[in-house]
C-alpha cells in the first residue's frame, strides 16, 4: 500500500512538473515524423495478463509490425528526433502515465513484450507477481540497450543471448528481494548513472557491466 501511495504521488507530481517538456516532446514528434505521439505496445503485466505501455514515440510509425521488437541504435526506423529521445531516456518518461493509472510502478521489473512474458516457466513465473517499473537493477545494467544491440542483423537473437539471460537472473532477484527503501536505492541510482555513465552501484559489482559491442 505504500508502494502505490509513493507511486501514484511521485507521478501525479512528475507528470504536472514534466508538462512543459512532454510538450516541446510532443511537438517535436509530430513535425518530426507520421503518427501519434505515443506508442502504445502491449506489454505483460501483473498476475500474467497485459496492458499498452506509454512510449514517446521515437521510431516510425507502425514500427512494431514492420521489424523486430528489439532495436538498436542503428535501426533505420528511429527516427531522427527518436535518437534524441532514447539518449536521455525521454521515451520511458511517458510511462509516468502508467504509473498514474496504476499499471506499473516507479520501480519494478521492466515490461516485457508478451512472445517473452508467455515463455516464462519455472522460477521466472515469480517475476510476474511485481508490478512492471519504469526502472530496476536491469535497467541500470543495461542502460543502453540500443548501443548494445546496434550491428546485429538480428536484433531480438541478439537481445535473447546478450541481454535477456542476465536481465532475468537480476528482476527474479529483484522480487525476491524487493524493499521500499532498495527502491528508494534504485531510483537514486537510475538519476545517478544517467549523469554519470561511469557510475556502476555497488549492489550490480557482482554483475559484470554489460557493454557494447566494440
Amino acid at each position: 500500500m505504500i508502494k502505490r501511495i509513493f507511486d501514484f504521488a511521485a507521478a501525479t507530481l512528475g507528470l504536472i512538473v514534466l508538462s512543459p517538456l512532454f510538450l516541446l516532446l510532443a511537438l517535436w514528434i509530430k513535425r518530426d515524423s507520421p503518427g501519434p505521439v505515443f506508442y502504445r505496445g502491449v506489454r505483460g503485466a501483473r498476475g500474467g495478463g497485459s496492458f499498452r505501455i506509454f512510449k514517446f514515440r521515437s521510431m516510425v510509425q507502425n514500427a512494431d509490425k514492420t521489424g523486430q521488437s528489439s532495436s538498436g541504435s542503428d535501426d533505420a526506423r528511429v527516427t531522427p528526433s527518436g535518437h534524441f529521445i532514447r539518449r536521455f531516456k525521454f521515451d520511458e518518461f511517458a510511462q509516468l502515465i502508467n504509473v498514474f493509472l496504476g499499471d506499473m510502478s516507479l520501480v519494478g521489473p521492466r515490461p516485457e513484450v508478451l512472445k517473452y512474458t508467455e515463455k516464462y516457466t519455472g522460477e521466472f513465473r515469480e517475476i510476474l507477481t511485481a508490478r512492471p517499473g519504469i526502472t530496476d537493477w536491469a535497467s541500470i545494467w543495461n542502460n543502453d540497450e540500443g548501443a548494445v544491440l546496434a550491428g546485429y542483423p538480428d536484433a531480438d537473437l541478439a537481445y535473447e543471448q546478450l541481454i535477456q539471460p542476465t536481465k532475468l537472473q537480476l528482476q527474479l532477484h529483484y522480487v525476491r528481494h524487493r524493499t521500499f527503501w532498495g527502491d528508494i536505492k534504485i531510483l537514486f541510482s537510475t538519476v545517478w548513472v544517467l549523469v554519470n555513465r561511469d557510475f556502476y552501484p555497488r549492489e550490480l559489482q557482482s554483475t559484470p557491466r554489460l557493454t557494447k559491442r566494440s
